[in-house]
C-alpha cells in the first residue's frame, strides 16, 4: 500500500483511542460551560409591569405591580425570601385570571428600608402590609396570599383590611412550623454565609434543594442576596453582568413540569464558604435570618386559631397532607376552608410548580367570583 493510498485510508477511519481524551476534554468544557449558562440571573422586569417604593412614615417598601384590573392579589414572601418569589407564579396567573398583582419586600426583607429592620414581630409585619395596601389601593378588594412567614402574616393581616375578599395560605401549619423551630438554627448554619458570583447563590439554591426550579431561582435568589461592597441588593448587579446574561432574560411564561429539579445528594452541593479561606466574597444574605429567632414563636403560635377565624373565604396549599394539624384536620373537615395538597414539591411550593399554584389560586378566585377567568385554564378541585 503506498503512503498516499495509506492517507487517505486513515483520513476515513474515527479518531484512534489516544483523541478521546482530548475530545472528552472538550465536551466536558462545552457543558460545563452550558452548565454555568443555566445559573446566570435574569432581570424581573420580564415578570412585573414596575416596581415603587412605598412611603408609610419614615419607612420605605419596595412592591411589584403586575396587571391593570380587577382585584388586587397581595403576595407575601416567606422568611428570607423577598417579593421576586412570586415572579413565575405571576407571570402563570395573570394569563387566567383578570386581576393586578402586588408583590411586597416585607420589613428587613429586598430592597425594603425600615427604621428599625430588626422588628419582625408578626403584628408589625402585619401592619406594614395593611399601611402599604391603604396608601397604594385603598379601595380595591384585597385577596391576600402568603407562604411560610409571609402566610403567618397574612392570616394577622387579614384582621387589618376591611375590603378582603380571600385568604390564601402557602405550607405553613402551626403544629408543623413549631416542631421544626428546633432544628432551624441548625439549617441556618448548614447555608454557606457568602458567595463569590450571583450564579453560585442561585446554583447553591438549586443543587441544595431550596429552591427546585431553575428559571424561578434565576429571577429569585438575586433578591435573597445583596452586595458587600455596596449594600444594595443583587437584582442592581445584574445590568453590569456580561452580556450573556441579558440574552437569556426572556423567561417562557410558563415552567413545564419536567423543568422541576429534584433534591440532589449533598455531595454535589458547591461546599460552605469558609471565613478561614481568603476568597473572593461579594455576596452575602439580604437578611441574617439566625438573628430573627426571637420572633419565631411569636409568628407561628395561635396561627391554626387565628386562620380558622378569618371570616373571608379561605385557603390551604399544602406540600403534603402530613403538614396538616389537628385543629386544621378538624376546621377541613368542617368545611372551613379549601385545601389544596401539591406532591412532589419542596417547603418553596409556589417556586417549584408555579403554574399549579397559580392554577389553584385562579380556581379559588373563579369560584368565589373575586375575579373573571382570562383563559379556559384548566381547573384543580379542593382536596378531600
Amino acid at each position: 500500500m503506498s503512503a498516499l493510498q495509506k492517507s487517505i485510508l486513515k483520513s476515513r477511519l474515527p479518531p484512534s483511542a489516544v483523541n478521546f481524551p482530548a475530545l472528552n476534554s472538550r465536551i466536558n468544557k462545552l457543558k460545563g460551560a452550558q452548565r454555568k449558562r443555566d445559573y446566570d440571573p435574569v432581570q424581573w422586569n420580564p415578570y412585573f409591569d414596575y416596581s415603587k417604593d412605598v412611603l408609610v412614615g419614615q419607612n420605605t417598601f419596595h412592591v411589584y405591580i403586575k396587571g391593570t384590573e380587577g382585584p388586587l392579589l397581595v403576595l407575601l414572601h416567606g422568611g428570607g425570601y423577598s417579593g421576586l418569589t412570586w415572579a413565575e407564579l405571576t407571570k402563570s396567573i395573570m394569563t387566567m385570571v383578570l386581576c393586578r398583582i402586588m408583590a411586597i419586600d416585607l420589613r428587613g426583607h429586598g430592597d425594603t428600608y425600615t427604621t428599625n429592620d430588626e422588628d419582625l414581630s408578626v403584628d408589625t409585619l402585619a401592619s406594614d402590609v395593611a399601611a402599604v395596601i391603604e396608601v397604594v389601593e385603598p379601595e380595591a378588594p384585597i385577596i391576600l396570599v402568603g407562604h411560610s412567614m409571609g402566610g403567618a402574616v397574612a392570616v394577622r393581616a387579614a384582621q387589618l383590611i376591611p375590603n378582603l375578599q380571600g385568604l390564601g395560605v402557602i405550607d405553613v401549619v402551626e403544629g408543623t412550623a413549631m416542631d421544626a423551630l428546633a432544628s432551624m438554627q441548625s439549617f441556618l448554619r448548614s447555608r454557606p454565609s457568602s458567595f463569590s458570583t450571583i450564579s453560585q447563590a442561585i446554583e447553591w439554591c438549586v443543587r441544595s434543594g431550596q429552591i427546585r426550579n431553575i428559571q424561578s431561582a434565576k429571577v429569585s435568589v438575586p433578591g435573597q442576596i445583596k452586595n458587600i461592597e455596596t449594600s444594595k441588593l443583587a437584582t442592581h448587579d445584574i445590568d453590569t453582568l456580561s452580556t450573556q446574561y441579558t440574552s437569556e432574560s426572556n423567561p417562557e411564561p410558563v415552567i413545564p413540569r419536567d423543568d422541576t429539579i429534584q433534591e440532589e445528594d449533598s455531595s454535589s452541593m458547591p461546599p460552605p464558604v469558609s471565613p478561614t479561606v481568603p476568597v473572593n466574597r461579594k455576596y452575602v444574605w439580604r437578611i441574617d435570618l439566625a438573628k430573627t429567632e426571637q420572633h419565631w414563636f411569636g409568628w407561628f403560635k395561635g396561627l391554626s386559631t387565628a386562620f380558622l377565624n378569618v371570616s373571608a373565604p379561605k385557603m390551604l396549599l399544602l406540600a403534603g397532607v402530613d403538614r396538616l394539624d389537628r385543629e386544621l384536620t378538624v376546621g377541613q373537615m368542617q368545611g372551613k376552608f379549601q385545601m389544596q395538597v401539591l406532591p412532589a414539591c419542596g417547603h418553596a411550593v409556589h417556586e417549584d410548580v408555579p403554574d399549579k399554584v397559580a392554577e389553584a389560586i385562579a380556581t379559588f378566585m373563579v369560584r368565589h367570583k373575586f375575579a373573571e377567568p382570562a383563559s379556559d385554564f384548566p381547573r384543580t378541585f379542593p382536596a378531600c
